[in-house]
């Protein structure tokens, strides 16, 4: 789907643009989730048909992990992303270099805020990896100045 946008945008400011030009992949666990999820759900009523195959999605993502040399993650953010490109890593025993760029914060129990060691012990990063997380504070005060 992504790479489809890419063709059609037509646009050279576009990242999804250039990786359609360059046959880069670009993978979207959460393409549904938002304003296009909208505009697919409203889109079936008309013109019925359109399947997206996620599961092909995450063949291709996994097996792209799978069957490299080595592998390293550059996340800058959390969640879903973060977790599907770290569990990708998990089916090769890990990746070989990890880094995390992130606000998430370790106490609330979410994966986002997961430090490397989290991810090492299930395997996502090799235990002979050296990985790093750069936290990102953002103060949120309601005193503040903006």
């Amino acid at each position: 789907m992504i790479h489809r946008l890419g063709k059609e945008i037509n646009n050279t400011e576009s990242v999804y643009y250039w990786a359609y030009k360059n046959n880069i992949p670009v993978f979207s666990p959460a393409l549904t989730d938002g304003s296009l999820g909208d505009i697919l759900y409203f889109h079936s009523f008309k013109k019925p048909g359109l399947i997206l195959d996620i599961v092909e999605d995450i063949r291709k993502m996994n097996g792209q992990a799978v069957f490299a040399k080595r592998t390293g993650m550059i996340i800058l953010g959390g969640g879903l992303v973060k977790h599907h490109i770290c569990n990708a890593n998990l089916m090769r025993n890990g990746a070989d270099y990890a880094v995390f760029v992130n606000t998430g914060q370790e106490f609330d129990g979410s994966d986002s805020g997961a430090r490397p060691d989290e991810a090492v012990s299930w395997g996502k990063i090799r235990m002979d990896a050296k990985p790093v997380k750069v936290p990102i504070f953002k103060p949120m005060s309601i005193y503040s100045k903006p």
